[in-house]
Formats: C-alpha cells, sequence, structure tokens
C-alpha cells in the first residue's frame, strides 16, 4: 500500500468516526429531548404488537384452559359484565350517618279525616360524602393527691399520688395525635414541614416548622429507631431480599459540601408468603461496604439493579433486573421510525423482555413449586432465544443500542437466577416501588438539613412503608407507637 492509499484509508476511517459521533450525539440529544418532553411510560405501543408476538407462538403460550370467564348477562342484545359500582366499593369501609326525613309533629293528620299518621316505611333518598374538619384541643392531665383521714393526725401522715401517664416529650406539647399527624402528612402526603406550618396557623396554632421538625427527630430516636433495629433483625433471617439506592441531599454534613450526594439505601423482604418489612437506612455515600454492613450475616437471594457494588456481599446469589435491561433497549428505540419497516433490533431486545414479563404476569396466582417448573418449561427457551440472538447483534459503539447490549452481556450470570426459586422475582420493581415515596417526597422537602434529620426520615419511612405493606391504617399505627410504650418485639408482633 503506497502513502496515498494509506491517506485515504484514514480520511476514510476518520470520516467514519465522526458520522459515528455525530449519530451518537444526535441520539444523545433526542433521549434528552424525550426524557424532558416525552411520555416516561415503558409500555410497548398497541400497533406494535403484531411484531413482538410474531417473535414467538403466541397461542401455545397464553393458552390457559383453567381461566375463569367474567360473568355477563344479555342488555338488550348486548352481553355486559356485572361488576359492582364504582360508589359501592368507595363507601363500602365508611360510617354512616343518617339524616331522618320526617314529618313535623302539625303534619302528622291524615288531610282527609284527621286520623294520627303511623309509620309504613321508609327509603334511601341519597348518599353524600361529609367532610369532618380537623379540630385542635388541650388535653390537661391533672392528677389527684390523696391523704389518710386518720394518719394526718398522727406524727406519720400518710399521702398517695395518683400515676400520670408518661409523657411524650417532656415540657413539651407534643402529643401521639399531633406527631402522629405531622409525620404522616411529611411522610405519607409529601407535605413539607413549611406547608404543614401554614396548616397548623389555619387551625389555630403557631407552630414552627424547627419545633415540628424536633418532634420527628426526637420520636424517631425514642420510639421508632429501637423498632427498625428489631425488624432488620427480623429481615436477617429471611432468605430473599430486595435492595435499591437513590440520592439525597444533606447541607450540613461533617467533611462534606452541601452539594455533595448522600444516598438513602432501601432494603425488603422478597415474595416468601410472609409478612413484608421494609426499611431504609441512610449513608453519607453510595459505597458498597454500607450494603455489606446492613446485610452482614444475611444469607439467600438478593435482588438489584447492576450496580456493581452488591457484588461485595458474601454468601448470597445475586438476582439481576430484567425490567431494568428493558429500559436500556426501550432507550435505544428510534423516535421515528417509517411505516411498515422491519423491527429494529433495540425493538426486538425489547419484545424479547416483554414475552417473559408476559409470562410471568401468567404464572401471578400460581405457588411457587408450579411457577418454578412453568419458569423452566416456558420461559428458558425465551431466554436461550435471547442470548443467542445477542451475540449476533453489533451495534454502533458508543449508541444507546450498544450500551443496552453491554449491559446485557455483563449482567449475564445474575439475569437467570430467578429460575432457581419460584419465589424469587424477574425484576427488582418491588425495590423500585417501595423506595419510590421517597423520591416523590424528595422533591417536595429537596434536602435534609442534618444527618440526624436524614437518620429520622429513614426511620419513619421504614415504619410508614412497612405499616402500609402490611396493610395498617399508617396514622393510627404511628400514633399507637407512641402512645403504647412497650418492648420492641411486642411491637412488631402488633406489626406483623
Amino acid at each position: 500500500m503506497n502513502e496515498k492509499d494509506a491517506y485515504i484509508m484514514h480520511l476514510e476511517n476518520t470520516i467514519k468516526d465522526l458520522q459515528n459521533q455525530v449519530s451518537n450525539l444526535t441520539e444523545m440529544i433526542m433521549l434528552l429531548r424525550k426524557d424532558k418532553f416525552g411520555s416516561s411510560s415503558e409500555k410497548t405501543p398497541k400497533n406494535e404488537f403484531p411484531g413482538q408476538l410474531s417473535l414467538f407462538n403466541e397461542a401455545e403460550v397464553e393458552a390457559d384452559p383453567s381461566a375463569s370467564e367474567p360473568i355477563t348477562r344479555d342488555v338488550k342484545g348486548y352481553k355486559r359484565v356485572n361488576f359492582k359500582t364504582r360508589r359501592e366499593e368507595l363507601i363500602k369501609d365508611l360510617p354512616v350517618r343518617e339524616v331522618p326525613c320526617e314529618l313535623s309533629d302539625y303534619e302528622m293528620f291524615c288531610e282527609q279525616c284527621g286520623t294520627p299518621l303511623k309509620p309504613l316505611g321508609k327509603e334511601t333518598v341519597r348518599e353524600e360524602l361529609e367532610y369532618i374538619p380537623a379540630q385542635l384541643r388541650i388535653v390537661r392531665y391533672v392528677r389527684w393527691t390523696y391523704e389518710c383521714p386518720k394518719c394526718k393526725h398522727t406524727d406519720k401522715c400518710f399521702i398517695k399520688k395518683a400515676p400520670a401517664p408518661t409523657s411524650l416529650m417532656n415540657h413539651s406539647l407534643a402529643s401521639p395525635s399531633s406527631v402522629a399527624q405531622v409525620m404522616y402528612q411529611k411522610y405519607v402526603n409529601s407535605v413539607p414541614l413549611y406547608r404543614q406550618e401554614k396548616e397548623w396557623e389555619q387551625l389555630g396554632i403557631s407552630l414552627s416548622r424547627a419545633t415540628m421538625a424536633n418532634w420527628i427527630i426526637r420520636c424517631a430516636k425514642d420510639y421508632l429507631i429501637p423498632v427498625t433495629q428489631h425488624l432488620r433483625k427480623l429481615l436477617l433471617k429471611r432468605d430473599i431480599v430486595h435492595c435499591d439506592e437513590t440520592p439525597v441531599q444533606v447541607l450540613k454534613e461533617d467533611g462534606k459540601k452541601p452539594q455533595t450526594k448522600s444516598y438513602m439505601w432501601l432494603y425488603r423482604t422478597g415474595n416468601d408468603d410472609r409478612a413484608p418489612i421494609i426499611l431504609y437506612d441512610y449513608q453519607p455515600s453510595r459505597n458498597a461496604e454500607h450494603a455489606v454492613t446492613f446485610l452482614k450475616d444475611f444469607k439467600g437471594y438478593v435482588h438489584s439493579d447492576g450496580y456493581q457494588g452488591y457484588n461485595k456481599l458474601k454468601d448470597i446469589t445475586r438476582c439481576g433486573c430484567w425490567a431494568h435491561l428493558r429500559r436500556k433497549f426501550v432507550e435505544a428505540i428510534p423516535a421515528k421510525k417509517s411505516e411498515g419497516a422491519p423491527l429494529t433490533a433495540a425493538e426486538i431486545g425489547r419484545d424479547y423482555c416483554n414475552q417473559l414479563f408476559k409470562i410471568e404476569e401468567s404464572l401471578k396466582g400460581v405457588s411457587a413449586e408450579s411457577r418454578y417448573l412453568q419458569r423452566q418449561e416456558l420461559e428458558k427457551p425465551v431466554l436461550e432465544a435471547f442470548w443467542c440472538w445477542l451475540e449476533k447483534v453489533q451495534p454502533l459503539r458508543g449508541s444507546a443500542l450498544g450500551k443496552a447490549v453491554t449491559y446485557a452481556q455483563n449482567q449475564k450470570p445474575y439475569m437467570e437466577n430467578y429460575l432457581l426459586d419460584g419465589r424469587l422475582s424477574i425484576s427488582n420493581n418491588a425495590a423500585e416501588n417501595a423506595i419510590r415515596p421517597f423520591t416523590v417526597g424528595r422533591k417536595n422537602w429537596l434536602f435534609s438539613d442534618t444527618p440526624k434529620g436524614a437518620k429520622a426520615s429513614a426511620a419513619v419511612y421504614s415504619l410508614v412503608e412497612t405499616a402500609k405493606a402490611n396493610g395498617l391504617n399508617v396514622y393510627t399505627y404511628l400514633e399507637y407507637r407512641k402512645r403504647q410504650i412497650r418492648t420492641c418485639s411486642e411491637i412488631c408482633s402488633f406489626l406483623l
């Protein structure tokens, strides 16, 4: 090859690299525009289902002879499914106050003959939803003192005071109900303290956000953190756990700038048909040692995303998340595609994931043993086909599709581990759903002022989300926890 040919080849390679760079940058811009202005839903459009279903024999995979049909009845030539009305479902658990509509005394006579009327029957005219506004009142504990009338005339008089309930916080107006309301508003309804400050003013008391913050921190330390510590011991005895982590900003932390990221870690139990436990753990960094410390002595299956830090955990079997993998392929799908064009590689990768999730959906109601067997029969062939297809894909280096393929190849050792046990999940959505209330709250209150506040938030979120997962009324439980000063095991037995 002479010098001229070498120079031409060099220019061709340079042009190719520049074209790849332009393609990657264009793809990046389109992805950023989609993130900001597009829909956040990852659902596959209905008009793309034919292409997806052509990959597999849908009739054989989806057929389920045991599936029950909805109850139907004929209505003027067409069939209508019988469901309870939405109103009945909404009001079925609400107390009822009846308002009698009766005649007055002077109307209780027959207009024809003047005979007094007697009740014949009643009917419901309508139902309305009544809102009862909150009210504030002072609860004043007055303790009586007693004396012995006989001994008071002697040298040894006898005086006895009645016992008084222990206060929630000494020298404070805080009560179990008021602190529970502050916690409920912030950690369930995501209402920041400065907004609650205005609400309390409307109720007739000037309650500062600093006071409410002190209530949360003190009560979390005294009443909630001991419970979360006991729940952690119970969680470590299980054999399935889901993990996730998300950033949080803490302004006043030693040795760190206010802009530095701290992290809220989440750990929750899996689908083992036992009472769920959801725990938050605040840490100043994303260092994997925090997970190692929290899950010390845990042995079993760990569901997580692609964060490599979880590889430091000992004596565990790590399970990958197909929802994360599917998201990578969804992000790589071109924004616009000509009608009738063949499926792109990103769409084919997404459709493989869709098929796995569709099979999982059909296995929801079966036992763990049956799910294990059916996964081997239905999902293993799809997995084998996916990995074979993945080896043939040659994406553009640095592109979104290239990142999706690389992610899949790196996570392959963990992606099939959910087949080992019927109780395991195909995704880490359980952890993502559990951490979502925190991320929603973070958009409202933005940051924590101190590490103490962040740790208190972790404790409250732990109790709130665990109570919700167990079907408890969150406000009632928070108030109960502060009103009844008992041992951790007794409280946890009420919760679980």
